[in-house]
């Protein structure tokens, strides 16, 4: 695939790196290198690149913002693709329909909808991360979760294929949609409800508060570690099973919110996921529940 990859590499330049550190590109800030990088700045370069590639069947990863991914230490084999900035805008359709790219943060497209007074998507304001990862993974909060909201997604298959697929074609769950691994999302279509912009923006800031005082916030973390179960809260979970002070080398469990695991600056990927498994078989000992992790490990050690 060598020689493939370096006839890619004299059409696209520098939107294809070799051994591209991908710890930039991780809220842990943490992770080795990815083999082969891809940052396509359009549809037409991605599906173009996707069907050049398929031809070999690499591996291929997709990385968003990075708010809930760790990747290890040894880094990712095969191509990681990451959509660059030009994915990253927010439209009006209609009048209360909304359009954001793959690689939109969240709170942009949430600030958006307020600004506009367009209701309904303030809680995206507490969701760290991009739009084509909170729809693949169906982020929520407050009593809230993207599949309330959207309408339908805009996605490009690994052969290079582009294809809408509505809301009601797929299946959510808590966490969770069954949308196949090998789609990527460059857009979603959202559908909120007018309304005074005051009252978006005081629900908006009300939200952003709350999180505040349970989140931690300005550190190197990936958000919630766990998934909660069907009855329970996973941080309960942890903090009656003792763990709340537990650690592996410099990676550490959170005072302020004891599902979210902290790298002060000096852990490795390796301490994170040895820390994971640590508090996850405290808590097996303890309640006789398996936690689910939230996060999405990738790579190898």
């Amino acid at each position: 695939m060598k020689k493939e990859i370096a006839e890619l590499k004299k059409k696209f330049g520098s939107k294809i790196i070799f051994n591209e550190k991908l710890s930039k590109y991780s809220w842990f800030n943490l992770g080795g290198p990815a083999e082969i990088f891809f940052r396509p700045d359009d549809k037409g370069e991605l599906s173009f690149f996707l069907k050049e590639i398929s031809k070999h069947s690499p591996r291929i990863n997709i990385v968003g913002a990075g708010s809930n991914t760790l990747i290890r230490d040894g880094g990712v084999k095969g191509v990681t693709i990451k959509l660059s900035s030009k994915f990253s805008y927010v439209k009006y359709l209609n009048e209360d329909i909304i359009e954001a790219g793959g690689s939109t943060l969240d709170k942009k497209a949430s600030d958006f909808a307020t600004e506009n007074s367009l209701g309904g998507l303030e809680f995206l304001s507490c969701i760290p991360g991009s739009i084509g990862g909170a729809v693949r993974m169906n982020s929520g909060c407050y009593g809230q979760e993207i599949s309330k909201v959207l309408m339908s997604i805009n996605t490009i298959d690994f052969n290079g294929n582009e294809k809408e697929i509505k809301n009601k074609d797929l299946k959510f769950s808590y966490r969770e949609c069954d949308l196949p691994d090998n789609i990527i999302i460059t857009s979603a279509k959202f559908k909120g409800e007018k309304m005074s912009k005051e009252i978006i923006k005081n629900k908006q800031m009300r939200l952003i508060d709350e999180k505040k005082k349970s989140q931690p916030s300005k550190i190197k973390t990936c958000g919630s570690t766990f998934k909660n179960t069907l009855d329970q809260k996973a941080w309960t979970l942890i903090k009656d099973s003792e763990c709340e002070n537990m650690n592996v080398g410099h990676a550490r469990v959170s005072k302020k919110h004891c599902n979210f695991f902290i790298n002060d600056g000096r852990a490795t990927s390796l301490e994170i996921e040895e820390l994971i498994d640590k508090v996850r078989n405290q808590v097996l000992k303890k309640t006789g529940i398996r936690l689910d992790l939230e996060i999405k490990v990738i790579g190898t050690n």
